[in-house]
This record gives C-alpha cells, sequence and structure tokens, in this order.
C-alpha cells in the first residue's frame, strides 16, 4: 500500500503519550498514529450511517410514544416488567 506524507502539530502531552503507547507496541508513532486516525474516521463514517439510515427511519412517521416508552422503561426491574412498546404514531397516510 503506498501512503502519502501527512504532518500535524500536537500537544507535547500527546505526543509523549503517543511515543508511550508506539514504545509498548514496538511500532513507530507514526504507525500509531495512523491506526488512531483510521479507527476515528471509520467510527465517525459508520456513526454518519447510522444517522442516515435513522433519519430515513423517522422519514416513514412511524413512532413509539413518550408515555409508553417511558411505561415500559419504569416498569423494567420491577416484577410487573411490561412487553416492549409497539408504534402507536403513524404518518396521516397510513391512518386514511
Amino acid at each position: 500500500m503506498s501512503t502519502v506524507q501527512f504532518s500535524i502539530r500536537i500537544d507535547p502531552e500527546i505526543k509523549a503519550r503517543l511515543d508511550r503507547q508506539a514504545k509498548l507496541e514496538d511500532r513507530s508513532a507514526a504507525y500509531v498514529a495512523q491506526r488512531a486516525i483510521d479507527d476515528y474516521v471509520s467510527k465517525q463514517e459508520h456513526l454518519l450511517e447510522m444517522v442516515r439510515l435513522a433519519e430515513i427511519e423517522a422519514d416513514k412517521g412511524v413512532f413509539i410514544s413518550e408515555e409508553k416508552m417511558t411505561a415500559w422503561f419504569e416498569s423494567l426491574g420491577t416484577d410487573h416488567e411490561l412487553p416492549e412498546p409497539e408504534p402507536d404514531i403513524f404518518p396521516e397516510s397510513a391512518r386514511l
């Protein structure tokens, strides 16, 4: 895999921590930083995809009311736990 040079300025304490981690892993600081950046970017991409999918789902207009969610949540851990609530809010077009 080819690489490109990338320079950044970081806080001295972060650099010291990076160097300590690199030494523990018997790797270069650049390698550890590259892995950390890759991990961060991958997590952000995943988060954005989850938000995109949640927006698509929300646009359908089918929800569980706050009242049902609160009642269910408050029942958890009690002797009378309620079953998971079903959606009870639907878009106007679904009601016709």
